[in-house]
């Protein structure tokens, strides 16, 4: 038993060690130049052993993606299950995504707009749906506090999520390079204007959070 153990961890250690270095190489060149022959270098593997872990190159793609997305999933999550107002928890989340995106741009574009295989775009609809989900949380919140106006919140959070990702994806591309000072702007504007079509009154009084998530 130890032994099999120990394989097991050995072959998790090295599945991991190739998600990560395809994260790496995706962040710094998209799907497109993320080759396997470079992965598996940086991984420390033959090339043919990443065949081992994973069905193919899509596959390898569409599991990366899902372990990124998952964590801005989460970052989203916490700010959903945080203490204040709908209205502010909206903004936040949403300013928080945003910012988080234009600081790994290349990255971000990958996981929203950059065109790619038919089973990395699945996953990245499984993404979206995912960050829609916290989002109609908060609608179903803000409704009942009266801070939003009465819609359908899984029609609502579609509108916004969309919103929000749409806006992004001009300053994510790589031929775009916004500085710091306007990665924050643009952050800022995309969390207010995403968020205000949910208020129900003139847009409340909002600040903006004040350090970035995790």
């Amino acid at each position: 038993m130890p032994a099999a153990n120990h394989r097991i961890e050995r072959l998790q250690a090295t599945k991991t060690a190739i998600l990560e270095a395809a994260r790496d190489t995706v962040a710094l060149s998209g799907w497109k130049d993320a080759q396997i022959a470079l992965i598996a270098a940086k991984a420390g593997v033959a090339t043919g052993s990443v065949y081992r872990y994973f069905d193919s190159k899509a596959d390898l793609y569409a599991q990366v993606l899902a372990l990124v997305s998952q964590r801005e999933v989460d970052v989203v999550r916490e700010i959903v299950d945080s203490e204040g107002s709908a209205a502010q928890r909206l903004v936040d989340a949403i300013y928080s995504f945003s910012l988080r995106a234009m600081r790994g741009r290349r990255l971000a574009y990958a996981l929203i707009a950059e065109p790619c295989e038919p089973e990395i775009d699945m996953a990245r609809l499984q993404y979206r749906a995912a960050l829609s989900g916290q989002i109609a949380r908060l609608v179903v919140q803000g409704i009942a506090s009266g801070e939003f106006i009465e819609v359908d919140p899984g029609v609502a959070a579609s509108c916004v999520t969309g919103a929000f990702m749409e806006a992004l994806v001009g300053p994510l591309a790589p031929e775009a390079v916004p500085d710091s000072d306007s990665a924050k702007s643009i952050a800022q504007t995309t969390a207010s204007l995403a968020a205000r079509m949910l208020f129900r009154h003139a847009a409340p009084k909002l600040k903006l959070i004040s350090k970035d998530a995790p």
